[in-house]
């Protein structure tokens, strides 16, 4: 079991930047793969990032590849989702997710079955 909190959502212009936040807390946290979705109203839930947290390898999907990326402190089992060059697009409620890894980390949102709360981001034109 592990649970997951996020936080850093607000509301930014088109342009901006925002970081957000997620800490896990439970079992053994270099277990895991984790990601971050976002889910837009109306919208399927998307993944944004996998993210390997026993060797620090991430994948971005294509529609943030160059403006977000990720990174972990272990000291503090927190996984980061650093978001530059925001576009009204990425405007969404964003989950971090995190499922025992079994070979290779899934951008399919059903493999994950542990996930936080969700945290606004909106970006104004």
């Amino acid at each position: 079991q592990v649970q997951l909190v996020e936080s850093g959502g607000g509301s930014v212009q088109a342009g901006g930047s925002l970081r957000l936040s997620c800490a896990a807390s439970g079992d053994t946290y270099g277990r895991y793969c984790m990601a971050w979705f976002r889910q837009a109203g109306g919208k399927e839930r998307e993944g944004v990032v996998v993210f390997y947290i026993a060797n620090g390898v991430a994948y971005t999907s294509d529609p943030v590849k160059g403006r977000f990326t990720v990174s972990q402190d272990n000291t503090k089992n927190t996984l980061y989702l650093q978001m530059n060059s925001l576009k009204p697009e990425d405007t969404a409620m964003y989950y971090c997710a995190a499922y025992l890894l079994r070979g290779t980390c899934s951008w399919d949102a059903n493999e994950y079955n542990f996930w936080g709360q969700g945290t606004q981001v909106t970006v104004s034109s």
